[in-house]
């Protein structure tokens, strides 16, 4: 068995070299063996269950804030995710004594 690792810029258009490539691979047959058994139906609905359990206990609860339009443009050139940026922002925040006393 050979093993053939890729790395893909999941941004960029796929190549014709790795669009060729995915077709033949489409191709091959799986092999199931000891190291890497087929998964139940079973198997596959605890692993659901337990993704989704996971998913749920991540989960961030969803609330509004106000914030200045300056602030809010400048946390928007962060790009995507910036809400994710600007919660770490208030953990540290919030988690830095220092910092709390300054902004009260």
């Amino acid at each position: 068995m050979t093993l053939i690792r890729k790395t893909i810029n999941v941004k960029a258009p796929l190549t014709n070299e790795q669009l060729i490539e995915l077709d033949e691979a489409s191709k091959k047959s799986i092999i199931v063996d000891d190291e890497c058994p087929e998964i139940t139906e079973a198997e596959f609905a605890q692993f659901a269950e337990i993704a989704q359990k996971r998913r749920e206990e991540r989960k961030n609860p969803i609330v509004s804030i106000r914030l200045s339009p300056d602030t809010l443009d400048k946390a928007k050139k962060l790009g995507k995710g910036y809400t994710g940026i600007l919660s770490r922002i208030i953990d540290k925040a919030l988690n830095s004594p220092e910092f709390l006393r300054e902004c009260l």
